[in-house]
């Protein structure tokens, strides 16, 4: 009995990647440029993960969420993604290429006072949806996306897009 629940475990363990390697992009921290190698590569726009060390709902979104290799995929296929600390001194240009810190970013331009914060931002820079918490689980992460490609954010709220999902799943 033990053998096969540290198989099991095994099991669910190589069925993840680190989302260091497999759901972050690499950036200087200028999002501007990133902007023009996002609409090269054909993507729907840009997601910025507004994090912090110690977040211990950022640690859970990167190690139930994040690292699942069906999140990975679908999100890398649409969009750019890059992690900002909101404590962070590093210096990044934003959308419109002003310098400064990644702390002044996250709390001066976007207000971002909670982590994580997934913003999601399209070719032009401009914040088309944003998302405060950890999701309840990958499918719910999954259908945030697929409200943000979908362009749906145009029409209706993410809690009435969820429930969509939710009833029709339910079907």
């Amino acid at each position: 009995m033990f053998i096969l629940l540290v198989l099991c475990a095994t099991a669910v363990g190589a069925a993840t990647r680190d989302p260091g390697q497999h759901f972050f992009d690499s950036t200087f921290g200028d999002f501007a440029e990133e902007l023009e190698t996002a609409r090269d590569e054909g993507k729907k726009g840009i997601l910025l993960m507004f994090e912090m060390d110690e977040c211990p709902f950022c640690h859970r979104m990167k190690t139930t969420v994040l690292n699942q290799p069906e999140v990975q995929d679908y999100y890398k296929a649409h969009f750019m993604i890059f992690p900002v600390d909101i404590e962070g001194d590093v210096e990044i240009h934003d959308f419109a290429g002003t310098a400064m810190p990644q702390k002044d970013f996250a709390l001066k331009t976007h207000r971002v006072r909670a982590t994580p914060v997934f913003a999601f931002f399209d070719l032009d820079g401009n914040l088309v949806a944003r998302y405060t918490g950890a999701t309840g689980d990958a499918t719910e992460f999954m259908w945030l996306g697929e409200y943000v490609v979908q362009e749906r954010y145009k029409d209706i709220t993410f809690p009435a897009y969820k429930r969509e999902r939710q009833a029709a799943a339910a079907e």
